[in-house]
């Protein structure tokens, strides 16, 4: 400080003709500290303070405060001169509760803030992946507050603190107090040991870790101990492990080492320049010591300088601020007044030196200690700078202690395989086991802790680190067994259109007056409608052809079985009753029986199904559930209460047409129906049992086909059944297409059925 003064004074251009004064105080107690700051609130030419309730008008006999050196001082030196907005400038003290400004509107520092070096310790602990960590501070405001904002932030960053303590004033060495303190650290198994600490109480600490010969650790300093002799000089201390650290940037002050030893040859009166290594570099109060500048190299020396450089920096702030206060940028400054208040305003805007807090804008040294045998020093690896808070760290520069040079690890459990999430088993989220990410979720790498669900669309396996789309799926018209179907439900349209042309050309042939006449026109119709309905299984489903899908097959079956169990039952009635029950032959004629049954029968179905498409209505809908990597597109309700209605009363035909057939099996073998009916009724029941026996094992992709293939099947046994043999008789078989033969099959049933 006497440097810079003096250098200030002797300058041209800073402050020229105005002379800067100064006292000094030694704040070596808190009682001294009290007087040193009442002391520079004296006014001018006394000795007491004046209490004003207009403050901005007192002018005591100082500026300016240089100092103290530590936190628990310039926190009570700053209390005391903030109500005056006396301009308080420490070259040491760190913590971050003085940069808050409603406490403490008028300090300053030209030391980094610990919020800064917190951040930067904690951006250093993640640069190695260390996450499971011990941290130790030391009593007083230094060590709680950086431990307690260290603590803070580095939860915030997934990093988990398995032991912390304070190490108190009152300790030493090996006492009760450090040797539970050591206890605990070593069943705490961390690798990296962060020491918030003093020099004075960090240098207790390590002595208590060499006693309890805790070693082979990484020790992560803050600045007030990484590279201070106090500590190194401990007897043992290179046993302890790796040490890396935060320390204030060296920096020289140019000249000091000039104006040092031009004093002293002053003051012993030497002439000429001072020998190297001679008596006479020697401290200029101090014999025995040596001169301040001497040695540069990491010791005391060099840690002291970096406060020496701090203090030069808050003589040279003062300076300029009172260079522009007195509008020195003239050449000559003006004679007057300047209140404590407009340097502190002035200072304010020095936005080179000091940031909107009133904290430095310097930066910090990432250290790692090297020995050699007993001699220590330390290389720099890296840096830290601001705003915002940056880490750079040249690795290549670090001797790590483990094998291959390896860097040491410090967490609680491994990390987990890929597609792995973390279930917690502690109290810290930094223990863990590693459980598989199921089926359609995903492990997300920003939240390690649980495994996030895919969305609807998408799907994964397990242990999967991201989704993927669904493949959308529906019965197209392109695939192979689709085509087979068409080809075949095509085969059967041309086919019922062939079998109504030749029914047509021949409608008044006895084959077809048997087989019901025009009612075959009917019958053949149906199973065209039913065949038709099948096209709409087939592409992507819409409403329209959801509601076409069943509804219309169910129907056309129904008029068609209504038809055959009518004709059935007619050929049963005509030849077997109609002489028993003349009566009601001749009403069941007259009345148009046989035609009243069919419309009356298929107007029964026809109510199911227009409740069966009002109720329970197909709907085009997307099926997620089913395969957790397609998206099925079909129709709602597929197996509805309404399509089991209509089914059941298709059945319950189908028995009663099985039924009839069954006893008109003697009938004349022109009429005689029994055999093919039975044929096509029960390929018509296996269908639509095997149908219903796969629904409930297979919920897959060509589920709507293999309901496709039921429907096939029941159309191809009816048509099969009950028109093919007429189609092969009026074809291949015209001798048997005749009255003669007609006639002559009726006469021999009623010779046997008149014998028997």
């Amino acid at each position: 400080m006497r440097f810079a003064i003096e250098e200030i004074n002797n300058s041209t251009s800073l402050l020229p003709n105005v002379t800067l004064g100064y006292e000094l105080y030694d704040v070596c107690s808190e009682s001294s500290n009290v007087y040193a700051a009442l002391s520079v609130l004296t006014l001018r030419g006394t000795q007491y303070i004046e209490m004003q309730g207009n403050l901005t008008h007192y002018s005591p006999k100082v500026m300016a405060v240089i100092g103290p050196d530590n936190t628990n001082h310039a926190t009570t030196a700053a209390a005391l001169l903030s109500p005056f907005l006396m301009p308080l400038i420490s070259y040491e003290a760190t913590s971050a509760v003085l940069g808050v400004k409603q406490k403490y509107p008028s300090f300053l520092r030209t030391i980094p803030s610990d919020e800064n070096q917190v951040e930067t310790m904690v951006l250093l602990l993640l640069k190695f992946g260390w996450v499971w960590i011990s941290l130790v501070g030391s009593d007083g405001d230094y060590g709680r507050l950086g431990a307690q904002a260290l603590e803070e932030q580095a939860s915030q960053q997934g990093i988990c603190i398995a032991f912390k303590d304070i190490v108190p004033f009152s300790a030493q060495a090996g006492d009760k107090r450090m040797r539970e303190m050591m206890s605990n650290l070593d069943q705490a198994k961390t690798t990296v040991v962060v020491v918030f600490a003093s020099r004075e109480l960090a240098k207790v600490f390590f002595e208590s870790v060499l006693l309890a010969k805790l070693t082979n650790k990484v020790w992560v300093a803050s600045e007030a101990w990484a590279i201070s002799r106090h500590i190194t000089r401990v007897p043992g201390i290179q046993n302890i492990g790796m040490v890396l650290g935060v320390a204030i940037q060296q920096n020289v002050v140019p000249g000091l080492k000039d104006f040092e030893e031009a004093y002293v040859r002053a003051e012993k009166k030497v002439l000429g320049l001072c020998p190297s290594g001679s008596w006479c570099s020697s401290n200029q109060l101090c014999t025995k010591c040596q001169a301040f500048t001497r040695n540069r190299m990491p010791s005391l020396g060099t840690f002291s300088m970096s406060s020496a450089y701090n203090s030069y920096r808050a003589v040279y702030a003062v300076a300029h601020g009172l260079h522009h206060l007195l509008g020195c940028q003239s050449g000559a400054c003006s004679v007057g007044t300047v209140y404590p208040w407009q340097l502190l305003q002035q200072l304010r805007k020095d936005t080179i030196t000091f940031n909107e807090n009133g904290d430095s804008l310097s930066g910090y040294d990432i250290i790692a200690w090297e020995w050699h045998g007993l001699k220590w020093t330390f290389k720099v690896i890296g840096s830290s700078t601001w705003p915002p808070v940056r880490l750079n760290i040249n690795k290549a520069k670090i001797q790590w202690r483990g094998k291959n040079n390896e860097v040491p690890k410090s967490v609680c459990s491994e990390d987990c395989d890929s597609g792995f999430w973390r279930m917690i088993t502690g109290i810290h989220h930094c223990c863990f086991e590693c459980m598989p990410c199921e089926a359609g979720t995903f492990l997300n790498k920003s939240d390690l802790y649980r495994c996030q669900p895919c969305g609807k669309e998408e799907w994964s396996p397990q242990r999967s680190l991201t989704c993927f789309p669904r493949n959308i799926v529906f019965i197209t018209w392109d695939e192979p067994i689709s085509c087979v179907l068409l080809v075949a439900n095509t085969l059967l349209l041309l086919l019922v259109a062939g079998t109504a042309g030749l029914f047509a050309w021949h409608l008044d042939t006895p084959v077809v007056r048997s087989a019901g006449g025009r009612m075959c026109f009917l019958m053949l119709g149906s199973l065209a409608v039913g065949s038709c309905s099948l096209y709409c299984f087939f592409g992507k489903p819409t409403l329209l052809t959801c509601l076409l899908r069943l509804a219309p097959f169910s129907l056309s079956f129904t008029i068609f079985l209504s038809c055959l169990t009518m004709r059935s039952f007619q050929l049963v009635f005509i030849f077997k009753f109609s002489a028993k029950v003349p009566t009601f032959y001749h009403a069941w004629v007259q009345n148009h029986g046989a035609g009243l049954f069919v419309v009356l029968s298929s107007m029964g179905q026809l109510l199911i199904c227009l409740l069966w498409l009002v109720v329970w209505t197909p709907l085009p809908t997307r099926e997620y559930q089913r395969f957790p990597h397609l998206v099925m597109l079909e129709c709602t309700q597929a197996n509805s209460l309404g399509f089991m209605l209509s089914f059941t009363y298709n059945g319950l035909l189908s028995f009663s047409a099985f039924a009839c057939s069954y006893v008109g099996k003697d009938l004349p073998e022109n009429y005689n129906e029994a055999k093919c009916v039975t044929f096509s009724l029960l390929l018509n029941f296996v269908a639509w049992i095997t149908f219903f026996t796969i629904a409930s094992v297979y919920e897959g992709k060509y589920l709507p086909l293999v309901n496709v293939l039921a429907v096939m099947i029941s159309l191809w046994g009816g048509f099969s059944g009950y028109f093919l043999p007429k189609c092969y008789v009026i074809l291949c078989r015209p001798d048997l297409n005749s009255t003669e033969h007609f006639q002559a099959s009726i006469l021999d049933y009623t010779r046997r059925w008149g014998s028997a």
